[in-house]
């Protein structure tokens, strides 16, 4: 089959590799009928989280059951399927908690209480194509994947939908939904989303569903500023170009947010200084954001955390949390808690997902398209890859 294969940093090539097999009664085999390149997935493409040995990429896919284990009873062939991005048994302690993120069966190798990503040890559960510490499991974009646990993960969709309206139910939108959900929400908040990529705007589209009363973005990048205005109906800050703490505050009569969401994390943009002393402190990427998240939310306010930290970063403002009386909350969505309301949503068409796709292109384009979506060109917000 074809897939796209990382080899190392800034090298990902589509190649043709051995067919996934069945090695578990509780697998399936997925023919993948779409996939897409996520944030998340530049993390490895940049080296921010390591990866040593050939892995094919992806854990945003959907496709058709090809094939089902002995132990899968709820899915047949032919069944048309999305399935989450973290890989859960559902039956563990973590599992029953309905916390899939923690599974303590998917990762053998890894797992543990410690939850040491910089030390490459005692993380979480398993997630598909996303680095040997998170299971080395083989990722969705390719032709084929096996879904470990898929009397589990997959979620059966109905036809009348097409794949651009449900692919996202993957990850992105249940991780902006996450990252609402985590904030608890009363109705009448202010909501300010930091990053208006993917994820940022599924948050956005997530706190009016919630009952936010305004849901404001920032980001530096004019096309996709733009895109939030139109896609998600949010204001808009361009951080590039004002205090945007100060206009946040002159907002919100001087307060603050109530929410503020990092959906950047850990690759928001750097100054040469700033790269410069993450080799002193031997740090990678930066917490800037979290730090104007904190800033920029009211006292006793909630900062959400969504984007991807993997670095421990010694100036980390803690007197600001105490005395601002902050809940902080961070984390990969609980994918499968969410996925059957999140479901029910764009089946009512409460929520349209598919209206950020600004790329569609064959499998075999994957190379081309992580390097214009890394740097930012075409302005490219989300890619679909068609196997």
């Amino acid at each position: 089959m074809k897939a796209a294969v990382f080899h190392k940093m800034k090298d990902i090539q589509v190649e043709t590799i051995d067919d996934p097999r069945i090695e578990d009664a509780r697998d399936c085999i997925l023919r993948v009928t779409s996939t897409a390149i996520c944030g998340s997935d530049l993390h490895i493409y940049n080296g921010m989280v390591p990866q040593t040995r050939d892995m094919v990429m992806g854990h945003e896919f959907m496709g058709i059951v090809e094939e089902v284990g002995s132990g899968v009873k709820n899915l047949k062939k032919g069944d048309r399927v999305v399935v989450p991005f973290p890989i859960s048994c559902g039956t563990c302690h973590y599992c029953n908690m309905q916390l899939p993120t923690h599974c303590e069966n998917s990762n053998p190798d890894n797992y543990g209480p410690e939850g040491e990503v910089p030390m490459m040890k005692g993380v979480g559960a398993a997630l598909f194509g996303y680095t040997d510490i998170y299971g080395g499991y083989n990722g969705g974009q390719a032709e084929y994947v096996r879904v470990p646990y898929a009397d589990y993960g997959p979620r059966k969709i109905h036809d009348n939908l097409t794949d651009e309206q449900v692919l996202f139910l993957t990850d992105i939108f249940p991780t902006g939904w996450a990252a609402i959900d985590w904030a608890q929400l009363k109705g009448g908040e202010t909501v300010v989303v930091w990053g208006c990529g993917p994820v940022g705007i599924m948050a956005m589209k997530s706190a009016w569903l919630q009952g936010a009363k305004r849901v404001i973005g920032v980001d530096i990048q004019p096309y996709r500023l733009e895109m939030a205005r139109k896609s998600a109906n949010a204001e808009v800050i361009n951080y590039a170009e004002v205090d945007a703490v100060q206009v946040i505050r002159d907002m919100t009569g001087g307060y603050g947010a109530d929410v503020c969401v990092d959906a950047v994390g850990m690759e928001a943009d750097r100054t040469v200084l700033e790269k410069a002393m993450n080799v002193v402190q031997a740090e990678k990427g930066t917490m800037k954001v979290l730090e104007k998240c904190m800033d920029a939310v009211r006292r006793s306010g909630t900062v959400s955390v969504v984007g991807v930290y993997g670095s421990p970063y010694d100036n980390f403002p803690l007197y600001k949390w105490f005395d601002k009386g902050l809940t902080l909350r961070g984390g990969q969505a609980w994918v499968h808690r969410y996925i059957d309301h999140l479901i029910s949503l764009v089946e009512g068409g409460k929520v349209k997902l598919d209206d950020i796709i600004t790329h569609t292109v064959p499998l075999s384009e994957a190379s081309r398209m992580y390097d214009i979506f890394n740097k930012k060109e075409d302005n490219c917000l989300k890619v679909v890859l068609k196997p």
